[in-house]
């Protein structure tokens, strides 16, 4: 009798650990779940000017252009996870539609969706290439991408929210940006209208923090956009290239954070990682340079403070803590 009580008591210690095991496992597993599902992974790639048969600049490695773009797009397309790309701005040197169709031949190879913020190379000031016409051709070429305003809103996946500003002026030739009262306005309703918890991603071409000063680059009405910035009270990341330079900022729970060039010394773009945690976002940053080192090289000749557009190690690669 007590042999028998002996194998029911082991067997019911057998069971009870096969199930805990079990319980165990199934909460592990939800919270990975969990866990993947709160990151979102994407590349930014900046200042391309792609510039099909035209000669190098002072500074800009226009001769290679697309073969720095297709170096880009072949380690794009060899990282894992990516969800998205964003090109934030001079996508073309010239503004033609012959240019952005070259350029359209080399992205649309991306294996994952990629989309637009508009520079100041990318249309003209006359009105023969406007951006609706951009936005035509891009959204004929890409199946992702359906916007017909330069300034737009997306949800990459849940819990994050990317918005996308337009701080080109075309009323005059000038590579200065701006932010008009009436974008302004539908970026206080966008963020309104998202659940807190969201984490929010702003892209633009003309950052609203200079990287390094600059009066003929800046947003004229920085100090105007930065009131609407800190007024949400919420976690932000900003993107922004235009300087082509590499460096990061964090002032309290907004990182502005400005990317190199692939056109110029350095020659490189992002990979950002962003996991939302219940109250912090991390975010990681990925410094990819071009793997054509002969162009890298020479590139870096032809600028007089190559500090300045490298950035330090810490504008290049580094995890940054938002809290909520």
């Amino acid at each position: 009798m007590g042999h028998q009580y002996k194998k029911k008591e082991k067997f019911c210690s057998k069971a009870f650990n096969f199930f805990a095991t079990l319980i165990v496992a199934y909460f592990i597993g939800t919270q990975v779940i969990g866990a993947a599902g709160n990151n979102l992974k994407f590349v930014q790639i900046s200042d391309v000017h792609f510039a099909k048969g035209e000669p190098n600049s002072s500074y800009k490695m226009l001769e290679n252009s697309g073969e720095l773009l297709s170096d880009a797009v072949v380690q794009v397309n060899a990282s894992e996870g990516v969800d998205f790309v964003m090109f934030s701005g001079d996508m073309i040197d010239i503004p033609k539609r012959s240019q952005l169709m070259d350029f359209i031949s080399i992205v649309k190879t991306i294996n994952v969706p990629w989309y637009i913020a508009f520079g100041n190379h990318d249309v003209d000031f006359d009105g023969k290439f406007t951006k609706s016409d951009f936005l035509k051709i891009v959204g004929a070429h890409n199946l992702n991408f359906t916007e017909t305003s330069p300034y737009y809103a997306f949800k990459p996946k849940k819990g994050f929210k990317v918005i996308v500003l337009d701080t080109m002026i075309t009323s005059r030739v000038t590579a200065n940006g701006e932010i008009s009262a009436e974008q302004l306005a539908w970026l206080d309703e966008e963020v309104k209208k998202t659940p807190d918890n969201d984490v929010i991603v702003i892209f633009q071409h003309v950052p609203v923090v200079e990287p390094y000063s600059n009066e003929q680059h800046k947003l004229l009405n920085d100090t105007e956009v930065l009131k609407h910035l800190y007024n949400y009270s919420r976690p932000l990341i900003v993107l922004a290239g235009h300087y082509h330079g590499t460096k990061v900022i964090q002032d309290g729970n907004i990182l502005f954070i400005n990317s190199p060039a692939l056109i110029s010394y350095p020659n490189a773009f992002r990979i950002v990682n962003i996991n939302s945690q219940k109250d912090k976002v991390i975010v990681d940053l990925y410094y990819k340079e071009t793997s054509l080192k002969d162009v890298q090289t020479r590139s870096r000749l032809r600028v007089v403070f190559p500090g300045i557009f490298e950035g330090e190690d810490k504008d290049k690669t580094g995890t940054y803590e938002l809290k909520k």
